[in-house]
């Protein structure tokens, strides 16, 4: 009886232990977990073989399928996670930024603060959203804007934990441009937050990555300053 109530309560407290760990969203390495075969499927095929699973989901939860509002939601769902919120997982939707020389020799950090950009947490597959501040210095290469923000939009399109997120940005920043002088600051709402668990409507994450000369404490000062700025640096 003694060792059954023992074995119970190893139990339960292996149930708590990985209760909290899944609640404080315990991040991973810096790489998505993917399988090996994760390409072999054509997006076609995952297409319909999500909107079948997800047409179960609807089904178990009661929805009337025959219902004209409903009845297209399976195949929009597939659509929308293989084409749209997880497309950063395939890899040839990767984008291939074009470097530019530095004619300008401008030795100052250049700093993109506020990209918009929507990820969904990997815990509850609910969204995540906030702004990007995103900072480097030329090596002698400099980058168009755009390809900033792509790259913000290609790391966020997949399941997520907001710290591997920020790496992810920056050690491609870093691989593209042919320098370690970048920073990355995310500030993010999670829905997992907000609209469930413990509901808290108020609160923001905030993760940062700071290599190079973003190591030193007056540079690191002045482009968190910027970025917590209203007003255009001059």
């Amino acid at each position: 009886m003694k060792q059954k109530e023992t074995l119970l309560n190893t139990q339960d407290n292996n149930t708590s232990l990985m209760n909290e760990l899944e609640e404080d969203h315990v991040g991973s390495a810096d790489q998505t977990p993917m399988r090996a075969d994760a390409f072999q499927m054509d997006d076609e095929l995952k297409m319909e073989l999500i909107s079948k699973h997800f047409k179960e989901i609807m089904h178990i939860l009661g929805l009337d399928l025959e219902d004209d509002s409903l009845q297209g939601t399976p195949n929009r769902v597939a659509k929308m996670y293989v084409q749209e919120v997880f497309s950063g997982l395939n890899p040839k939707n990767r984008p291939i930024p074009k470097l530019f020389e530095n004619k300008y020799n401008y030795d100052q950090m250049l700093v993109e603060k506020d990209i918009t950009f929507y990820s969904h947490c990997e815990h509850h597959f609910v969204p995540i959203y906030g702004k990007a501040h995103v900072a480097y210095f030329s090596s002698g290469k400099v980058i168009g804007l755009s390809k900033i923000n792509r790259i913000v939009q290609y790391y966020a399109k997949r399941p997520q934990v907001q710290e591997r997120l920020t790496v992810q940005i920056a050690n491609d920043l870093k691989e593209v441009l042919r320098t370690d002088d970048v920073a990355v600051v995310l500030d993010a709402t999670h829905m997992c937050v907000s609209s469930r668990g413990v509901n808290d409507t108020n609160s923001m994450t905030g993760t940062a990555h700071f290599d190079g000369k973003f190591k030193d404490q007056n540079i690191k000062t002045e482009f968190l300053n910027y970025i917590n700025s209203k007003t255009d640096l001059r």
